[in-house]
Order: structure tokens, then C-alpha cells, then sequence
């Protein structure tokens, strides 16, 4: 049994690793640039996901809050705003009806998604493409989708070069760390 797991956990890590050293890194420089901007101009980042890719916008809106005095919303923390709109306008509305009453023009809406083809993240990304935001995708190759449906609305697209779940959310969460500790030692500088 043991051997079995050690077997499991080096092929994980394995895997981990090759995504890790693959990572669309000019992309992500793209994003941490559109960041700087966000932080320079006062203005609010907004995370949406679902699943897994609903817990890494938590944390980064945390995070950058936190530790870049940054405005950030997490709009998958809000029980009782998310059921509501569940509730009454249906699943697929819940992040358009969020931002409606929180984002504004040149706001930056960052989507986690580990398939790219969630009805409501995709709602969410064509309502903060009308009312001006500026949009990111954080996804990846789920099942050889190629980002899913959400590469083609956003304004970038950094797409995670796995066609695993649980990899695309560990690196989600790197990538999410990577621009935070960038931010701050670009401020240290």
C-alpha cells in the first residue's frame, strides 16, 4: 500500500512540476502589470469562480486586500447576496447580479475557472465586458478544452497548461501568490 502511494504522490508531483515550469509566464506578467494599474488607479478587483475556482478567489481577495491595501471582492463569499440572486434571477445570474451593484468602469474582474465554460462565470465576464472592466481568465486545459469558452471573452487569458482539475487549481492558487509577492516587491523597490 505504501509503495502504492508513493508511487501516486511522485506521478502528482511529477505532473505538478511539468505544469509548474509550463506556465504561460508573459501572460502572467500581463496580469501583474494590469494589477499595478488597478492598485495605481484606486480601482476594485472582483473574483468570481465556482467549486475549487470559487476558494482561490477567497484567498487572493484576502490576500491582496491584506497585503497590497488593495480593494477586493470575492463574489463567491457572500451567502446570502449569491443565494438571493441564486434564488430569484437563477445559478447563471449570480455573479452578473453581484456586479451590478459592486463594479464599475475600469474595475478588473479576474474569473477562476477550471474548465472555462461555467454559465455564470461566463455571464459574469460579458457583464463586466459592457460596463467597461477590464477582464482576465484564469483557467486551463480541462479535459483538452483549451481554456473553454471563457478565453475568447476576456481581455487575457492565462491558460494553465493541464488537463487535470486538481492541478489547475493548485496552480491557480501559485499564480495567484506569484502576482501578490511581485506586487510587493515591485512597492519594496
Amino acid at each position: 500500500m505504501a509503495d502504492d502511494f508513493t508511487e501516486f504522490a511522485n506521478s502528482y508531483l511529477t505532473d505538478l512540476k511539468s505544469t509548474l515550469d509550463n506556465l504561460p509566464k508573459t501572460e502572467i506578467s500581463t496580469l501583474y502589470s494590469m494589477v499595478i494599474d488597478a492598485c495605481n488607479k484606486g480601482a476594485t478587483v472582483h473574483f468570481i469562480g465556482n467549486g475549487g475556482s470559487a476558494a482561490t478567489p477567497s484567498h487572493s481577495a484576502g490576500d491582496w486586500s491584506k497585503e497590497l491595501g488593495l480593494k477586493t471582492i470575492a463574489h463567491s463569499d457572500n451567502v446570502s447576496s449569491f443565494s438571493a440572486w441564486a434564488n430569484d434571477e437563477g445559478y447563471s445570474q449570480v455573479f452578473v447580479g453581484q456586479l451590478s451593484t459592486f463594479a464599475d468602469n475600469g474595475d478588473l474582474l479576474i474569473a477562476y475557472s477550471g474548465s472555462g465554460n461555467s454559465e455564470n462565470v461566463i455571464n459574469g465576464i460579458k457583464y463586466a465586458n459592457e460596463i467597461g472592466c477590464k477582464t482576465v481568465a484564469i483557467t486551463g486545459n480541462y479535459n483538452g478544452m483549451g481554456g473553454g469558452k471563457i478565453v475568447d471573452l476576456v481581455d487575457l487569458s492565462i491558460i494553465i497548461p493541464s488537463t487535470s482539475m486538481e492541478r489547475i487549481e493548485d496552480v491557480q492558487l501559485v499564480i495567484n501568490h506569484i502576482i501578490k509577492e511581485a506586487v510587493k516587491s515591485n512597492r519594496e523597490q
